[in-house]
């Protein structure tokens, strides 16, 4: 209506007043319960430093001693056993005079046996002339054995005193079969130890040397 003055309501910057003082409050405790301590003089948390421990981001403390990661042991080198070096013979100085190289010694020829000495006194017989049996026993001498009889080659005493005197063992005997006898028969030949031989035929009463120049 003209004139007619609505009165507006007292209280409305009363109204205002106090919501912003809510505000203010709600502000407030949720500082307090948030930990940011805008009302209580403490300045706000420094951003939590991130750091690589065991493979993957952290929040890392401030005041904690970093971790050192140890270091890895390094791996033990095998020492190579060192061969020994052959000691290398010196290379022979070619100035050097050339060294005479010894000869082999000849082979030294064998020493032909001494002539037989003969008795002298005693008659001479031909190898070519002995009996054939003679022959055999001969070989069988030459060859050591074996002989037919057991006394073959036992020593001979020169009891006779026919051969030449020699100390006792020099000379021995050995049996020459005669043909048609059943037991040693008077056949021998003496031979001595320098390689003399004599022949009997008639059991020591007599001997003849036997010269082997035809035959060797």
């Amino acid at each position: 209506m003209p004139g007619d003055r609505t009165p507006k309501p007292a209280n409305s910057k009363s109204t205002v007043s106090v919501g912003l003082l809510l505000v203010a409050l709600a502000v407030y405790f949720l500082a307090q319960w948030g930990g940011l301590g805008v009302f209580n003089g403490a300045p706000p948390p420094a951003p939590a430093a991130t750091g690589i421990i065991a493979g993957g981001p952290v929040a890392a403390d401030a005041t904690a001693t970093p971790t050192v990661k140890p270091t890895a042991k390094p791996k033990a080198t095998p020492t190579a056993t060192r061969k020994a070096r052959a000691t290398s013979t010196p290379a022979a100085d070619a100035n050097a005079p050339p060294t005479a190289t010894a000869k082999p010694t000849a082979k030294p020829t064998s020493t032909p046996k001494p002539a037989v000495t003969r008795a002298g006194s005693l008659p001479i017989i031909a190898y070519d002339d002995l009996p054939p049996e003679a022959h055999d026993t001969i070989a069988l001498i030459d060859r050591g054995g074996p002989f037919p009889f057991s006394r073959d080659g036992v020593t001979f005493q020169n009891r006779e005193r026919i051969l030449p005197r020699k100390a006792d063992g020099y000379y021995h005997e050995y049996t020459v079969i005669t043909p048609g006898e059943n037991d040693r028969g008077a056949r021998r030949i003496v031979t001595g130890e320098d390689g003399e031989m004599y022949y009997t035929d008639d059991h020591y009463d007599s001997f003849r040397e036997i010269s082997f120049e035809e035959k060797r």
